[in-house]
């Protein structure tokens, strides 16, 4: 069928080896060492076509002709059923997708990393671009950031100073992140969470900053 060469299960595996599974968009489990074509030893099976219909229990011979005229694969999807389940699918091109939705997933799943950049509500303008450009880096490189401004005695009867500054801030970085978390007073400090832009092609920067408006930065 098309030249493929059938896989099964050799002799002798490992039970391990035989546990390990993978799914289809249908969400049947298929086996890594799955039996295909020739390798399918039974006199009849269930079976499934390309499109998820259910043609029915089909002696073995007739599947494989089924599956050599539509110039596809018979897939043994459900070993354990009686008798079993086979899919008519192209089975290389099955691996390849399961492949990239599994790095797809893995990419997803990476630990999110959050750092904290800490300024004072009376920072002056030299301090300020430095922070800034800190908050850039870890922005660009799709770091969380905890923005913290820290008040110090009569600093605290003014919160709006270092609400101001968070705005500002964000305002200043919105190319590349938006407010997760809003500012919000936490004892002597606020602190405001800054996320970067997801799926933000590598160079481009022309996101938009948070949904919620943000006043103009004071002068």
């Amino acid at each position: 069928m098309r030249g493929r060469v059938a896989s099964g299960v050799p002799a002798g595996t490992a039970p391990q080896a035989r546990s390990r599974r993978e799914y289809d968009d249908r969400g049947g489990h298929i086996t890594v060492e799955t039996r295909i074509n020739d390798r399918i030893r039974v006199p009849e099976v269930r079976l499934v076509g390309p499109n998820g219909e259910q043609v029915g229990i089909v002696r073995i011979e007739d599947a494989l002709r089924l599956a050599q005229e539509a110039d596809l694969d018979l897939v043994e999807v459900a070993a354990q059923a009686r008798p079993p389940v086979c899919k008519l699918m192209d089975f290389g091109k099955f691996k390849y997708e399961t492949a990239q939705k599994a790095r797809e997933s893995r990419r997803n799943q990476q630990m999110t990393v959050i750092k904290e950049q800490k300024l004072r509500p009376k920072i002056d303008a030299h301090d300020y671009e430095t922070k800034k450009r800190h908050v850039v880096r870890f922005l660009d490189a799709g770091h969380k950031v905890k923005v913290t401004i820290m008040f110090r005695g009569r600093e605290q009867s003014r919160p709006e100073l270092g609400f101001r500054l968070l705005q500002r801030l964000s305002n200043d970085v919105a190319e590349l992140g938006f407010v997760e978390t809003s500012a919000k007073q936490d004892g002597r400090n606020m602190t405001m969470v800054l996320a970067p832009h997801r799926n933000k092609p590598k160079g481009v920067k022309d996101d938009r900053t948070s949904t919620e408006p943000v006043e103009q930065p004071a002068e």
